[in-house]
């Protein structure tokens, strides 16, 4: 079995990436929300562009699955109708912001997320690569801690700080410095070697050189994950393994506007938690919320099994309200989950899979090319 490539990017709504069931499409929602009428023309561009399947990645992006050469014109021209598409390839690759989902209009993460929208916008910004990101993240509890980011502003002990992922510290920061310190801390990651051949990321750049010295102050403790049902700000489902259908989709907007979070659920703006919403995970003891699922084969040209699949057998056969995380991966990439899980199964060949404990997609396997009656065996 070769290794699988990596591209060292990611996909955006104007770069997009070839895969197994056509061109990925991925949208960076201007702080992660949409507004009825931008769901239902998504849905609708979904149907007519691509093949009707929508993904929530683990950075609360919307990816639109199967757009041919000859309708992506025709979804570009709509997607930029709605107001969701960067003036360039440049700013789009930069604008990689995660806003905590329970923010309030003109708090602080709303104010310092937008104050970052515009900065990462200007001529000046940082030339980042693709998968350098920000998170947004000053509510009283952290919420975004275990989510993918280099640069966090986030709650301290004592105020708000902006950290450098890595580091134990961040430096202070007030909601209206923090855009201008994150920015520059980006600027400090490029002059110091931490883009090398367009790619690079915070964590290993400061396990190399270091922390900056004005790091002072360490972040608050990580918050356990939000769970499906009621919140203050609305109601929260759930995508199983992280797909929609476009029609489901498009139901959404007759509930109410939608925050995309990094955690493949969404949240619906002032909704309630009552009433039935098909094809979303509604039950907090739903086996499928725990698993990580990437699209595999044949949608992704590395996959070397089908994945979905496998996954929904395997929740039919785990019990209710189960607690380890499961992650399915179809190579050892790992793209859905990066860092460890309780349970890992890596496809060697369609419908063989390592089984990896408290590890990644990559580690080294407790059982080697087990078909499901094995891992069933193994999990249970």
């Amino acid at each position: 079995m070769s290794a699988p490539d990596v591209f060292g990017w990611c996909p955006g709504a104007l770069r997009p990436m070839q895969s197994g069931d056509g061109l990925v499409v991925r949208l960076r929602v201007p702080l992660g929300r949409l507004t009825p009428v931008q769901t239902r023309e998504i849905a609708q561009l979904s149907q007519a562009c691509g093949n009707g399947m929508i993904d929530l990645s683990a950075r609360a992006n919307l990816q639109l699955r199967g757009v041919q050469a000859d309708t992506y014109p025709e979804l570009m021209d709509g997607l930029r109708a709605l107001d969701l598409i960067d003036a360039d390839v440049a700013t789009e690759a930069r604008r990689n912001i995660v806003l905590t989902p329970f923010w309030a209009q003109q708090d602080e993460s709303h104010r310092i997320a937008l104050d970052l929208h515009d900065a990462l916008a200007q001529p000046d910004a940082p030339d980042l690569p693709s998968k350098f990101g920000f998170a947004v993240d000053c509510g009283d509890s952290p919420m975004l801690s275990q989510v993918s980011a280099d640069i966090r502003i986030e709650r301290g002990h004592k105020g708000l700080i902006c950290r450098a992922d890595g580091a134990e510290a961040g430096c202070p920061v007030t909601a209206e410095t923090a855009a201008q310190v994150a920015l520059s801390l980006a600027h400090w990651f490029v002059q110091t070697g931490g883009v090398v051949e367009g790619r690079g990321r915070m964590a290993a750049h400061i396990a190399r050189v270091g922390a900056p010295r004005d790091a002072t102050m360490r972040p608050l403790p990580a918050t356990a994950q939000a769970l499906v049902g009621a919140t203050a700000a609305g109601r929260l489902v759930g995508l199983a393994f992280g797909q929609t259908t476009a029609q489901d989709f498009a139901r959404l907007a007759e509930v109410g506007p939608l925050r995309l979070t990094p955690w493949r659920m969404i949240l619906i703006e002032g909704a309630a938690a009552s009433g039935t919403l098909p094809g979303f995970i509604t039950a907090p003891t739903d086996p499928r919320r725990n698993i990580s699922v990437c699209t595999g084969a044949p949608g992704c040209r590395q996959g070397l099994s089908s994945t979905r699949d496998v996954a929904a057998e395997i929740a039919r056969a785990l019990p209710a309200a189960q607690n380890r995380s499961l992650h399915i991966s179809g190579c050892a990439k790992g793209c859905a989950h990066p860092t460890p899980a309780d349970i890992t199964l890596t496809a060697q060949s369609q419908g063989r899979f390592h089984l990896i404990r408290n590890g990644r997609a990559s580690d080294r396997p407790e059982g080697a090319n087990l078909r499901l009656p094995e891992l069933l065996s193994r999990m249970l």
